[in-house]
Protein backbone atom coordinates (compact mmCIF):
# COMPACT_ATOMS: atom_id res chain seq x y z
CA UNK A 1 0.00 0.00 0.00
CA UNK A 2 1.56 3.01 -1.18
CA UNK A 3 2.01 6.18 1.69
CA UNK A 4 1.99 9.60 1.26
CA UNK A 5 4.26 11.83 3.34
CA UNK A 6 3.24 14.56 5.24
CA UNK A 7 5.99 16.64 2.86
CA UNK A 8 4.13 15.45 -0.18
CA UNK A 9 0.81 16.34 1.12
CA UNK A 10 1.39 20.27 2.21
CA UNK A 11 1.76 21.20 -1.51
CA UNK A 12 -1.78 19.68 -2.15
CA UNK A 13 -3.23 21.13 0.49
CA UNK A 14 -1.52 24.59 -0.17
CA UNK A 15 -3.36 24.41 -4.11
CA UNK A 16 -6.87 23.84 -2.05
CA UNK A 17 -6.74 26.73 -0.14
CA UNK A 18 -5.53 28.69 -3.01
CA UNK A 19 -8.27 27.07 -5.26
CA UNK A 20 -10.60 28.06 -2.53
CA UNK A 21 -10.01 31.55 -2.16
CA UNK A 22 -9.76 31.91 -5.70
CA UNK A 23 -13.33 30.52 -6.05
CA UNK A 24 -14.49 32.96 -3.70
CA UNK A 25 -16.26 35.96 -5.73
CA UNK A 26 -18.97 38.55 -5.49
CA UNK A 27 -21.20 38.97 -8.44
CA UNK A 28 -23.73 42.13 -8.80
CA UNK A 29 -26.30 41.81 -11.16
CA UNK A 30 -28.31 44.90 -11.58
CA UNK A 31 -31.59 45.81 -12.93
CA UNK A 32 -33.48 49.66 -13.21
CA UNK A 33 -36.46 50.99 -14.48
CA UNK A 34 -35.50 54.49 -14.23
CA UNK A 35 -34.95 55.54 -18.10
CA UNK A 36 -32.80 58.41 -16.63
CA UNK A 37 -30.02 56.09 -15.51
CA UNK A 38 -29.25 54.59 -18.74
CA UNK A 39 -26.17 55.27 -19.90
CA UNK A 40 -24.93 56.61 -16.37
CA UNK A 41 -21.91 54.85 -14.54
CA UNK A 42 -22.86 53.61 -10.83
CA UNK A 43 -19.78 52.93 -8.38
CA UNK A 44 -19.44 50.44 -5.28
CA UNK A 45 -17.53 52.94 -2.85
CA UNK A 46 -16.41 51.57 0.81
CA UNK A 47 -15.81 54.00 3.16
CA UNK A 48 -11.84 54.48 3.91
CA UNK A 49 -10.34 56.33 6.76
CA UNK A 50 -13.31 58.68 6.41
CA UNK A 51 -13.15 58.91 2.17
CA UNK A 52 -15.51 56.98 0.23
CA UNK A 53 -13.17 54.80 -2.35
CA UNK A 54 -14.46 53.46 -5.79
CA UNK A 55 -14.03 50.11 -6.04
CA UNK A 56 -15.76 48.69 -8.99
CA UNK A 57 -17.95 50.51 -11.25
CA UNK A 58 -20.21 49.57 -14.42
CA UNK A 59 -22.24 51.40 -16.65
CA UNK A 60 -26.12 50.65 -16.63
CA UNK A 61 -27.16 49.69 -20.30
CA UNK A 62 -30.50 49.40 -21.38
CA UNK A 63 -31.66 49.16 -17.30
CA UNK A 64 -28.54 46.50 -16.48
CA UNK A 65 -25.24 46.61 -15.12
CA UNK A 66 -23.14 43.87 -14.05
CA UNK A 67 -19.84 43.98 -11.33
CA UNK A 68 -17.68 41.32 -10.16
CA UNK A 69 -14.70 40.65 -8.13
CA UNK A 70 -12.93 38.42 -5.67
CA UNK A 71 -14.61 38.07 -2.16
CA UNK A 72 -11.60 37.27 -0.02
CA UNK A 73 -13.36 39.33 2.96
CA UNK A 74 -17.05 40.42 3.49
CA UNK A 75 -17.29 43.83 2.80
CA UNK A 76 -20.35 46.45 3.47
CA UNK A 77 -20.22 49.33 0.71
CA UNK A 78 -23.12 51.69 -0.94
CA UNK A 79 -24.16 52.09 -4.62
CA UNK A 80 -23.18 55.42 -5.45
CA UNK A 81 -24.28 57.53 -9.34
CA UNK A 82 -21.58 60.15 -8.85
CA UNK A 83 -21.67 61.68 -5.56
CA UNK A 84 -25.18 60.22 -4.57
CA UNK A 85 -25.57 57.23 -2.53
CA UNK A 86 -28.32 55.27 -3.82
CA UNK A 87 -28.15 52.16 -1.11
CA UNK A 88 -26.10 50.11 1.01
CA UNK A 89 -24.68 46.27 -0.28
CA UNK A 90 -22.89 43.94 0.89
CA UNK A 91 -20.13 42.29 -0.94
CA UNK A 92 -19.73 38.43 -0.16
CA UNK A 93 -19.59 35.67 -1.74
CA UNK A 94 -22.26 34.58 -4.45
CA UNK A 95 -24.25 36.47 -6.71
CA UNK A 96 -26.50 39.58 -5.00
CA UNK A 97 -29.30 40.48 -7.64
CA UNK A 98 -30.16 44.30 -6.85
CA UNK A 99 -33.15 46.18 -8.18
CA UNK A 100 -34.04 50.04 -8.54
CA UNK A 101 -37.11 51.42 -9.34
CA UNK A 102 -38.72 54.31 -8.50
CA UNK A 103 -40.48 53.58 -5.60
CA UNK A 104 -38.10 50.58 -3.96
CA UNK A 105 -34.33 50.01 -3.96
CA UNK A 106 -33.13 46.20 -3.00
CA UNK A 107 -30.48 43.86 -2.83
CA UNK A 108 -30.76 39.92 -2.54
CA UNK A 109 -29.53 36.84 -3.09
CA UNK A 110 -26.84 36.08 -0.53
CA UNK A 111 -27.02 35.44 3.11
CA UNK A 112 -26.04 39.00 4.60
CA UNK A 113 -27.66 40.93 1.90
CA UNK A 114 -31.08 38.59 2.29
CA UNK A 115 -30.75 40.30 6.08
CA UNK A 116 -30.21 43.52 5.77
CA UNK A 117 -32.72 43.99 3.24
CA UNK A 118 -35.04 42.13 4.94
CA UNK A 119 -34.57 44.81 8.19
CA UNK A 120 -34.67 47.58 5.44
CA UNK A 121 -38.24 46.52 4.62
CA UNK A 122 -39.56 45.90 7.94
CA UNK A 123 -38.48 49.47 9.08
CA UNK A 124 -40.02 50.84 6.83
CA UNK A 125 -43.62 48.97 7.30
CA UNK A 126 -43.03 50.41 10.70
CA UNK A 127 -42.55 53.79 9.48
CA UNK A 128 -45.11 54.33 6.88
CA UNK A 129 -47.45 52.97 9.97
CA UNK A 130 -46.39 55.73 12.31
CA UNK A 131 -47.32 57.97 8.73
CA UNK A 132 -50.27 56.33 8.46
CA UNK A 133 -51.71 57.42 12.10
CA UNK A 134 -50.31 60.79 12.18
CA UNK A 135 -52.45 61.30 8.56
CA UNK A 136 -55.41 59.49 10.66
CA UNK A 137 -55.25 62.50 13.36
CA UNK A 138 -55.33 64.56 10.59
CA UNK A 139 -58.54 63.41 8.90
CA UNK A 140 -60.21 62.57 11.78
CA UNK A 141 -60.13 66.74 12.79
CA UNK A 142 -60.60 67.59 9.23
CA UNK A 143 -64.14 65.33 9.55
CA UNK A 144 -65.06 66.70 13.04
CA UNK A 145 -63.83 64.85 15.53
CA UNK A 146 -62.89 66.64 18.67
CA UNK A 147 -58.77 66.55 18.77
CA UNK A 148 -58.79 66.50 22.64
CA UNK A 149 -60.24 63.33 22.41
CA UNK A 150 -58.21 61.21 19.85
CA UNK A 151 -54.82 63.22 19.79
CA UNK A 152 -54.32 61.01 23.22
CA UNK A 153 -55.08 58.02 21.53
CA UNK A 154 -53.25 58.18 18.63
CA UNK A 155 -50.14 59.65 20.44
CA UNK A 156 -50.00 56.72 22.47
CA UNK A 157 -50.45 54.70 19.37
CA UNK A 158 -47.49 56.38 17.72
CA UNK A 159 -45.20 55.85 20.67
CA UNK A 160 -45.78 52.14 20.85
CA UNK A 161 -44.71 51.62 17.50
CA UNK A 162 -41.63 54.17 18.01
CA UNK A 163 -41.12 51.74 20.48
CA UNK A 164 -41.65 48.64 18.40
CA UNK A 165 -39.15 50.13 15.98
CA UNK A 166 -36.22 51.29 18.43
CA UNK A 167 -36.49 47.68 20.50
CA UNK A 168 -36.39 45.96 16.12
CA UNK A 169 -33.85 48.12 15.29
CA UNK A 170 -31.50 46.98 18.71
CA UNK A 171 -32.67 43.52 18.40
CA UNK A 172 -30.72 43.42 14.84
CA UNK A 173 -27.83 45.44 15.65
CA UNK A 174 -27.35 42.58 18.77
CA UNK A 175 -27.98 39.45 16.37
CA UNK A 176 -25.39 40.93 14.25
CA UNK A 177 -22.76 42.07 16.59
CA UNK A 178 -19.91 39.76 14.83
CA UNK A 179 -20.91 40.85 11.32
CA UNK A 180 -20.40 43.39 9.10
CA UNK A 181 -24.52 44.05 9.32
CA UNK A 182 -24.37 45.18 13.10
CA UNK A 183 -21.81 48.12 13.14
CA UNK A 184 -23.04 49.17 9.60
CA UNK A 185 -26.81 49.23 10.98
CA UNK A 186 -25.66 50.91 14.20
CA UNK A 187 -23.76 53.59 12.02
CA UNK A 188 -27.06 54.01 10.07
CA UNK A 189 -29.23 54.58 13.50
CA UNK A 190 -26.84 57.19 15.00
CA UNK A 191 -26.58 59.15 11.50
CA UNK A 192 -30.62 59.96 12.53
CA UNK A 193 -29.02 62.11 15.71
CA UNK A 194 -28.41 66.03 15.12
CA UNK A 195 -24.54 64.79 16.69
CA UNK A 196 -23.03 62.20 18.62
CA UNK A 197 -24.47 61.46 21.75
CA UNK A 198 -24.74 58.78 24.78
CA UNK A 199 -28.59 58.12 24.21
CA UNK A 200 -30.09 55.36 26.00
CA UNK A 201 -30.48 53.15 22.73
CA UNK A 202 -26.62 53.68 22.24
CA UNK A 203 -26.05 52.86 25.82
CA UNK A 204 -28.44 49.23 25.92
CA UNK A 205 -26.50 48.46 22.54
CA UNK A 206 -22.97 49.05 24.37
CA UNK A 207 -23.51 47.20 27.32
CA UNK A 208 -23.96 43.95 25.85
CA UNK A 209 -21.16 44.74 22.63
CA UNK A 210 -18.62 42.73 22.51
CA UNK A 211 -15.20 43.84 22.11
CA UNK A 212 -14.80 43.31 18.30
CA UNK A 213 -18.22 45.21 17.50
CA UNK A 214 -16.55 48.00 20.13
CA UNK A 215 -13.56 48.21 18.56
CA UNK A 216 -15.53 49.10 14.63
CA UNK A 217 -13.52 52.14 13.37
CA UNK A 218 -16.68 53.63 12.40
CA UNK A 219 -18.36 52.50 16.04
CA UNK A 220 -15.15 53.54 18.14
CA UNK A 221 -15.15 57.23 16.58
CA UNK A 222 -18.55 57.31 17.25
CA UNK A 223 -17.99 57.01 20.86
CA UNK A 224 -15.28 59.31 21.65
CA UNK A 225 -17.21 62.35 20.20
CA UNK A 226 -20.43 60.96 22.13
CA UNK A 227 -18.46 60.83 24.82
CA UNK A 228 -16.63 64.09 24.01
CA UNK A 229 -20.19 65.67 23.33
CA UNK A 230 -21.27 64.22 26.60
CA UNK A 231 -18.65 65.69 29.01
CA UNK A 232 -19.06 68.82 28.08
CA UNK A 233 -22.52 69.04 28.13
CA UNK A 234 -21.96 68.27 31.89
CA UNK A 235 -19.35 70.65 31.69
CA UNK A 236 -21.71 73.38 30.33
CA UNK A 237 -24.28 72.68 32.78
CA UNK A 238 -22.58 72.76 35.68
CA UNK A 239 -21.11 76.10 34.76
CA UNK A 240 -24.85 77.07 34.27
CA UNK A 241 -25.15 75.72 37.59
CA UNK A 242 -22.43 77.67 39.25
CA UNK A 243 -23.95 81.17 37.66
CA UNK A 244 -27.22 80.52 39.20
CA UNK A 245 -26.20 80.04 42.42
CA UNK A 246 -23.57 83.02 42.48
CA UNK A 247 -26.02 85.77 40.63
CA UNK A 248 -29.43 84.34 41.98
Amino acid sequence: MNKIGVNALLPLLLLAVLFSSCSRKYRVEGSSSIISLDGKVLYLKMLQDGVWVPIDSAEVIHGSFKMKGPADSVRMVTLYMNNDALMPLVLENGKVRVSITPGSLTAKGTPLNDQLYAFIEQRNNLERAIDDLEHKEARMVLEGADIDDIHEDLEKQVEQKLKEMDDYTRRFITDNYENVLGPSVFMMMCSTLPYPMMTEQVEDIMRTAPLSFKDNPLVKDFLSKAKENMKLMEEHKRLQENMAQTHP
